[in-house]
């Protein structure tokens, strides 16, 4: 079975101080997929004109599959979280639940959710629903049985988030066995655990996530020189499982994209 690489390369909370490679403007996020946008102080930010900045730079180099963020950052308003969907990106997050978040809240609101959720499916948008903990798997199914969501389901794991669930291999088992029947899956281990948390699902038939969102390292102690090294080390780690990189078409029909 073939491979779905997602790269996160840039996240809303690590800045240049963290890893100099980290990309944080629209140029330099424009070989990418999963974009959280920032402004010229390296902020996280909804503002429309840099998400359009952002995709016409991919656009105009890659046929890569976009997908925006709607959590964009802790702390940003919810009509700016919103207005990124307006762009129309063939993909967008939605998380479910609000949350700890590390020493402050990932607020999502339920009416809130299902707005985006509505407006997704309104403009044929695919919602990649990021999971933070095993009762946001729930009310992600509450949402598909309310209309708001289109099956194939598309999940991320998300682990190692103070607030949410650890990264461990019991975690990981549990969260899958609980997922709808059918769905897509990644995980999206974050810091240390992110290596041995992304083979795990790739043995499991899960899908990857990488990119210095995820992990700002290559190898204990030596900082990832960019996004590159971190998408080829699991590319090289999907051969030798025997799960090449699919191709962009591949990944439209495996995730059950609408056609653009």
């Amino acid at each position: 079975m073939s491979l779905v690489i997602t790269v996160g390369p840039t996240g809303p909370v690590a800045t240049k101080a963290d890893n100099p490679a980290l990309p944080t403007t629209p140029e330099e996020i424009a070989a990418v997929v999963s974009i959280h946008l920032r402004d010229e102080q390296q902020r996280p930010t909804g503002d429309i004109s840099i998400g359009r900045r952002a995709m016409n730079r991919i656009a105009e180099q890659s046929p890569i599959l976009i997908q925006l963020s709607t959590g964009v950052g802790l702390g940003v308003p919810h009509d700016e979280r919103a207005q990124l969907l307006e762009l129309r990106p063939r993909m967008a997050t939605l998380s479910p639940c609000s949350m700890t978040f590390g020493s402050t809240e990932f607020r999502n609101p339920p009416d809130f959710v299902r707005r985006l959720a509505g407006r997704m499916r309104e403009l044929g948008i695919k919602a990649e629903l990021e999971i933070y903990d095993m009762g946001h798997i729930d009310e992600a199914a509450r949402l598909l049985a309310e209309g708001l969501l289109t099956e194939p389901l598309q999940f991320s794991i998300v682990m190692g988030v103070r607030g949410g669930m650890a990264a461990t291999p019991e975690n990981l088992l549990h969260a899958v066995r609980a997922l709808p029947p059918g769905s897509i899956w990644q995980v999206i281990a974050v810091g240390r655990a992110n290596l041995e948390m992304t083979a795990m699902a790739l043995a499991l038939g899960g899908n990857a996530r990488t990119g210095l969102e995820d992990t700002l390292y290559l190898r204990r102690g030596e900082l990832a020189p960019g996004n590159a090294a971190l998408v080829s080390r699991v590319a090289e780690l999907g051969q030798v499982l025997g799960r090449p990189a699919a191709t962009v078409q591949e990944t439209e029909e495996l995730l059950g994209l609408d056609k653009a």
